[in-house]
């Protein structure tokens, strides 16, 4: 079982006594095992992305790839909601339902969120998607942004910082580039990280900029994981609730983006379990060596 552990927050300003799960190595490899299935299901919708396809279609290839690995999926049903994933096209920023109705054209862009669950251990990630060509360069950019910021949180999630230095490199590294022709890069406010173990949303939520309301955070310690996911705008940080209760838009229509990985902190370092290479490749570029994949000693 994981040791459920009260955190060490002296400096929270909510008051908030947080609880949060610590995996053993046994456990940080059966979630490794769910975020596989996770990068299976983005790598066959990626493909499946195109100009003509719904939002359902997608959906659909999710559900099969998640059978296909005798998984199951964690957000269907989950508080109510009727998807397999989450598909969120162009200023729509979070949990867009999947439809019918919803046609993918050429020069959208859309995230896709998904979950998987193996033996009862999660896994979560996002990533935006490009549908066809001839997409604006600073919805690229947006894009490339949003994901690089996760990328610096994920850096910083070491073994002695606390929950705000991944704030912290989050935020920092959007406020380093260069403006978009909008005016500026919104981090959306309302949304962010979380725990992520047993159950997919967890104790500590993970804000994607510093606040001095929130305090420090909890320290990091080996057998925390997280779902480190950025969400940000071409315009506005606010957003809004749809009427199907669900569906989130930036208040001022701007298009997002939306990236995410769980992430195991060990106790050589972060693994990341939805990234097929657990983050090799890229956290190199932060001089960090990625610790052994579980999947690979099983």
């Amino acid at each position: 079982m994981p040791v459920t552990a009260r955190t060490e927050d002296p400096e929270d300003k909510e008051g908030v006594s947080r609880m949060v799960e610590i995996k053993t190595p046994e456990q940080i490899a059966t979630m490794r095992r769910a975020g596989l299935v996770v990068a299976a299901v983005h790598e066959a919708t990626r493909a499946a992305a195109v100009p003509g396809a719904t939002t359902k279609d997608l959906d659909d290839v999710a559900a099969k790839v998640i059978a296909d690995h005798d998984a199951k999926p964690n957000f269907l049903g989950y508080g109510g909601f009727p998807g397999t994933i989450c598909t969120s096209v162009n200023d729509v920023v979070v949990h867009g339902i999947p439809d019918r109705e919803t046609v993918l054209k050429d020069g959208d862009i859309i995230a896709i969120d998904a979950g998987a669950i193996v033996e009862g251990w999660h896994g979560d990630a996002a990533f935006t998607c490009f549908v066809g060509t001839g997409h604006a360069p600073e919805l690229i950019e947006l894009s490339r942004v949003t994901e690089e910021s996760m990328w610096a949180g994920i850096a910083a999630f070491r073994k002695g910082n606390r929950l705000e230095d991944i704030s912290r490199a989050i935020e920092g590294y959007i406020r380093r580039q260069p403006r978009p022709a909008s005016g500026k890069y919104g981090i959306v406010e309302d949304y962010g990280g979380h725990g992520i173990g047993t159950e997919m949303h967890m104790d500590p939520h993970l804000l994607n900029y510093v606040t001095k309301k929130r305090g420090r955070g909890i320290k990091l310690v080996p057998g925390v994981c997280l779902a480190i996911e950025p969400m940000v705008t071409l315009g506005s940080p606010h957003t809004h609730v749809m009427d199907d209760e669900w569906t989130v838009k930036s208040d001022d229509g701007s298009w997002s983006s939306h990236w995410e990985h769980t992430i195991a902190l060990t106790e050589d370092g972060p693994l990341v379990l939805t990234s097929p290479d657990c983050g090799r490749a890229k956290l190199a570029e932060y001089g960090i060596t990625v610790p052994a994949d579980p999947a690979a000693l099983t």
